[in-house]
């Protein structure tokens, strides 16, 4: 994620922080204003109110108040905050979770929190990306279940509307067996919340947007059977054929749902990763002794939006260096992807929807651009 700065002190803090250690400020995730922010008690304007605090005399000084969400409170699970006229006691990424795990369960409620981390950090994405649901519309509802005794397994995977996700996968030593077992070079919680939020956006954006033409041409038909082209691709084992030329991973050269939600998952990739960097300022210069090239990261949500093929220029450079620093630490490549042409004018596809759906809503979402 990008770093953000306590507006009360000015120090560095994340985005799931909770206190600032330069001030000690309580902190919170506000929704409502896409922003971190210093809290301090305002038990004078009700129980369990927090009052913004920001600095005297600055904008950020607003006095709104704000409760904690109820999973913070109990279950020190959650750091976003509920505006104080809205009476819900869950906030907006917590109450789209419609079932959860059973909680009693230790190792249960510590692999439910690593999820909820992860669908707030796609919480955010999306809300920046103007994605977020507006009053009258639908969004995602998610369930993280646990596999039990004698039980069928829990598939993760999306129908409906609803997110399914088995918990276990916040365990690193049973994500990394399902890799292996799958051939994948690539598994986290996060990863898997985007390419099901794909299939969710695939829904919204082309079937239900009027796209589905223009997405044939370039993902194929996905009215070939779904089920028979699953069976077809993990017959195949490792023996998957030159799928490099035209897709972003080998899964997704399974049935075109899949491309389309592999290959949403990775333009998500690819905008959380440009702006995290861009609040770093990072510059990356590519050694090479003809033409050494210097690529400055730009936010990916600045004013104006940067174009499509900027993006990709600052991402190439970007994932070389990370992967670099990776294998300096003895690490596996973070992203350990090379995309061809045949992938990126599926990204490019993805970029242009989205930006559509992003110009058409703006002006009621109130997404900070």
């Amino acid at each position: 994620m990008r770093v953000f700065n306590c507006d009360h002190c000015g120090h560095l803090v994340f985005f799931d922080s909770v206190r600032c250690l330069h001030c000690g400020s309580e902190l919170a995730f506000l929704p409502d204003q896409m922003s971190m922010a210093a809290l301090t008690p305002a038990p004078q304007d009700g129980p369990d109110l927090w009052r913004r605090r920001g600095r005297r005399g600055t904008s950020e000084y607003s006095g709104r108040l704000y409760r904690m969400c109820r999973h913070h409170t109990n279950l020190q699970a959650c750091n976003f905050a509920v505006p104080a006229n809205d009476f819900a006691d869950l906030c907006v990424s917590c109450r789209q979770t419609r079932v959860l795990p059973d909680l009693s369960d230790a190792s249960n409620l510590r692999r439910w929190k690593q999820v909820e981390a992860a669908k707030r950090q796609l919480f955010y994405t999306l809300a920046r990306l103007g994605l977020e649901p507006v009053p009258g519309t639908a969004g995602p509802v998610f369930e993280f279940l646990a596999d039990l005794p004698g039980g069928p397994p829990v598939l993760t995977g999306h129908l409906g509307g609803t997110i399914t996700l088995n918990v276990a996968e916040a365990d690193d030593e049973e994500r990394a067996r399902r890799r292996i077992a799958l051939g994948e070079p690539y598994r986290t919680l996060i990863g898997h919340l985007r390419h099901e939020s794909g299939h969710f956006y695939w829904d919204q954006l082309v079937r239900d947007g009027g796209q589905l033409e223009a997405f044939r041409a370039v993902f194929g038909d996905e009215r070939a059977d779904y089920a028979a082209a699953l069976n077809a691709h993990y017959a195949r084992g490792m023996d998957l054929g030159d799928w490099a030329t035209r897709h972003v991973s080998a899964y997704a050269a399974s049935h075109p749902w899949e491309d389309w939600a592999e290959t949403w998952a990775h333009y998500l990739h690819m905008i959380d990763l440009l702006e995290t960097a861009a609040s770093y300022q990072t510059g990356v210069t590519v050694p090479d002794p003809n033409s050494p090239a210097r690529h400055h990261v730009t936010d990916p949500f600045a004013v104006p939006r940067p174009l499509f093929q900027d993006m990709v220029r600052q991402w190439v450079p970007l994932t070389l260096m990370l992967n670099s620093l990776n294998r300096s630490l003895g690490q596996d490549d973070a992203y350990p992807f090379a995309l061809s042409s045949g992938a990126m004018v599926k990204l490019r596809f993805v970029h242009d929807l989205v930006q559509a759906q992003f110009l058409r809503r703006a002006p009621q979402a109130g997404t900070p651009a």
